[in-house]
């Protein structure tokens, strides 16, 4: 056991794979858990202390116990953020009654007729965005929109940022990605030059904000922009280092962007260990980690980017500082020159280079099971 490696500061918690969404972008609703082997709030006591901790699935409030396992995981992290369609109204306003410091990002893909029509529900958009006007008025502050920005919805980017802007309330973005958690192969931004056109004029008016925070987000829409180009990663990619992800059977993966044809390992399952130390300093994670270290794709999402962004600090700080200074001269900041941090990375990792790898599946996970009925509320 090499136990000179840190114990992670985030976690995301992936509590069900159930669904009432039908989005086109992501097929998890067509292959739901069975609700009586998702892992439990008991399950879940055996984790370490956290800075973070993302609960997501499917849909998080199809749990009934959604409150048992936001009471164990406040215990042991300062922030909880939960990523929700905003669907379930009434359980989310109880929810936020009880603990109204959670943070919840409701995930809405651009204006009305463009998000329900992504999302597969008439009424999806109403839903959500009455929701968060709601929990504004409750005064809950750590709230705001998620947007998987693609070819279908780029040109919905700017008009929701503003309306995020006109409500005060925090605006988050991703861009289509393939993996056996979305059970996708097939997303594909092809207008790439019109996509990146939108999120550089997203990157310049994040910079014109008075917010450090935007700043910052600044720099993860320029990996976005990166991303969709081909690049490699600004920052390297350290999952299952700085964080990882549950899947709702238990099992323990250092991301959610693996994929069946490239590589999925798992690092053990918390049902079988222990204690979590067990996994984390076990053979399994030592191997997943040299996976990670020279792993061909360039994934650029919020669960990696953010905890490497944070770790590096002075890399992403020096970018913001450069390019707040030329907002403020009115200069124009265009994504032509993405940087790339060297901090000893694999010179391998993100090179897109599939061939270089052996496929490889440990047949470890959730597996799909036709005969559970898809969820309809």
């Amino acid at each position: 056991m090499n136990q000179n490696i840190p114990m992670p500061t985030d976690v995301s918690i992936i509590t069900t794979y159930r669904c009432q969404m039908r989005c086109k972008m992501c097929d998890i609703w067509r292959y739901p858990t069975d609700v009586k082997q998702e892992i439990t709030a008991k399950e879940l006591e055996m984790l370490p202390d956290f800075k973070f901790v993302n609960l997501t699935g499917g849909e998080p409030f199809q749990r009934e116990d959604l409150e048992d396992i936001v009471e164990v995981m406040f215990r042991k992290a300062p922030r909880i953020v939960i990523s929700t369609s905003g669907w379930h109204h009434d359980r989310i306003l109880k929810l936020a009654e009880k603990y109204p410091n959670i943070g919840l990002r409701v995930s809405i893909e651009g204006l009305e007729r463009t998000n329900d029509s992504l999302r597969g529900r008439i009424g999806g958009f109403e839903r959500g965005y009455g929701l968060l006007k709601e929990l504004s008025q409750m005064g809950i502050k750590d709230i705001g929109f998620g947007m998987t920005v693609s070819n279908l919805n780029h040109g919905d980017l700017i008009p929701l940022y503003e309306l995020s802007r006109e409500l005060k309330l925090e605006f988050a973005t991703a861009a289509f990605h393939n993996s056996y958690y979305f059970h996708k192969e097939d997303n594909l931004i092809s207008n790439k030059e019109a996509v990146n056109a939108d999120f550089e004029k997203l990157i310049n008016a994040l910079l014109k904000e008075n917010s450090p925070k935007s700043w910052f987000r600044a720099f993860f829409n320029m990996g976005l922009i990166n991303y969709i180009n081909g690049g490699r990663r600004m920052l390297p990619c350290e999952a299952g280092l700085v964080n990882f992800f549950i899947e709702p059977y238990g099992e323990v993966y250092p991301c959610n962007g693996l994929e069946d044809g490239i590589w999925k390992q798992s690092m053990g399952n918390i049902r079988e260990a222990k204690n979590f130390e067990e996994i984390w300093y076990g053979e399994k994670a030592r191997q997943v980690r040299e996976r990670v270290a020279n792993c061909p794709k360039n994934c650029w999402m919020v669960g990696t980017a953010a905890p490497v962004m944070k770790k590096y600090i002075k890399h992403p700080a020096t970018w913001v500082a450069k390019n707040k200074l030329k907002s403020l001269m009115g200069q124009h900041i265009c994504a032509d020159q993405i940087p790339w941090f060297n901090v000893g990375q694999d010179p391998k990792q993100g090179d897109l280079n599939f061939h270089r790898l052996q496929p490889y599946n440990d047949g470890t996970g959730v597996k799909p099971d036709r005969k559970l009925p898809l969820v309809e509320e």
